[in-house]
């Protein structure tokens, strides 16, 4: 069986939510005797075909970008071409380029959409875009939801309920660097083992604001890893503020982020708004046994963190809760110890990445029989 995956940026150009989703699903399903690629954009001159962990990625180069959606105009002839050998096409949604090119290209294959996130920003060029989206969504076979409670709380999905299912995003943790003792021990001797931890870009809806304000009047460690175009104003912010506790470390290596995950006390994710689907970061946190903090947005982020058992949910966009959080947590190291264990079983139970391959496997073999 052939899949062909089409999102709008992947490996290697970018390292994201999404991209690493789709890299778990290509090469996990190679043991199931699916081969999968990638069509994508690339800002760059470089080879268009590259190969990533055994998989071929084809991209295509944009040509201008509009609200975070680039277009290309070779992307059309490229995606035909190779959609035409696939046996599946499996789309990643938002991005409404790849919408015009499923049907300029009018592919007659089974179609999967993973639905990673409704469009929140964009909310004026959105209500041009609405009938495109409803025409796209209608016209494919499954739907994706990553989250029961995306699914729940989506008026978009919840439209398209009978041909939706629910597929949680699973890591596999095997895959990630073993960092060496010379890592653990500079970063030991930089922080301790007594840190909150925050990785991820660094967007909008991702409250690092809000996180700054609850840092104000505590005097422990927080770590934040990324970049990302609000980075130099989170600086300037904690600059004014006078935070000497909080460290902005930006793009960090692999090995280095397992080393901090390791070491930290616990991962504070503070993403205030919907764009925030699920928390693949979040879930890094869980599966290496770390008590969470998290906000109730109505997404994957409380399906991940389950309050009060794996960790603590707050009220969103609330600094005085989310410093009442981490004082707590701090201050109860042996509850919070228990939060984190339990928070890895709930890893080990529902969020490998051979449960979610196998899940989309049985998915594509159902469509691909029908």
């Amino acid at each position: 069986m052939r899949v062909l995956h089409f999102y709008r940026t992947y490996f290697p150009d970018t390292v994201g939510g999404v991209e690493q989703v789709i890299n778990q699903l290509v090469r996990g399903t190679i043991t199931y005797g699916i081969e999968s690629e990638v069509v994508t954009l690339t800002r760059k001159k470089a080879a268009r075909t590259v190969e990533v962990d055994g998989h071929r990625v084809h991209r295509a180069q944009m040509d201008f970008q509009i609200a975070s959606t680039g277009f290309s105009l070779s992307a059309f002839k490229l995606f035909a071409r190779l959609a035409q050998q696939a046996d599946i096409i499996h789309y990643h949604f938002p991005w409404p380029f790849m919408d015009l090119v499923h049907f300029a290209t009018r592919m007659n294959k089974p179609t999967v959409v993973t639905y990673h996130s409704d469009i929140i920003k964009q909310k004026y060029l959105l209500k041009l875009y609405r009938p495109l989206k409803h025409r796209f969504l209608s016209s494919v076979t499954r739907i994706v939801a990553t989250s029961p409670n995306y699914l729940a709380t989506s008026q978009i999905l919840d439209r398209y309920r009978d041909k939706t299912t629910v597929i949680p995003i699973g890591l596999d943790k095997a895959s990630y660097p073993i960092p060496t003792a010379e890592c653990l021990t500079n970063w030991r001797e930089r922080f301790g083992s007594r840190f909150f931890l925050f990785v991820g870009m660094i967007r909008y809806y991702k409250g690092l604001h809000f996180l700054l304000e609850a840092a104000e009047g505590l005097d422990y460690p927080i770590v934040i890893c990324g970049t990302g175009p609000l980075e130099g104003e989170l600086k300037a912010q904690a600059a004014a503020r006078g935070l000497k506790n909080v460290h902005f470390l930006g793009k960090i290596s692999d090995e280095d982020k397992v080393a901090l995950l390791t070491l930290c006390y616990g991962v504070v994710f503070p993403s205030h708004l919907r764009s925030e689907a699920f928390g693949i970061s979040l879930l890094e946190g869980a599966m290496f046994g770390k008590p969470m903090i998290s906000c109730e947005i109505g997404s994957g982020t409380t399906f991940i963190n389950s309050g009060g058992e794996t960790g603590l949910v707050i009220p969103p966009a609330d600094p005085c809760a989310l410093r009442n959080a981490m004082q707590y947590l701090w201050e109860h190291p042996d509850e919070a110890a228990a939060m984190g264990r339990r928070a890895e079983e709930r890893y080990w139970d529902l969020f490998t990445a051979d449960k979610m391959v196998r899940e989309y496997v049985n998915l594509y073999h159902e469509l691909v029989d029908h």
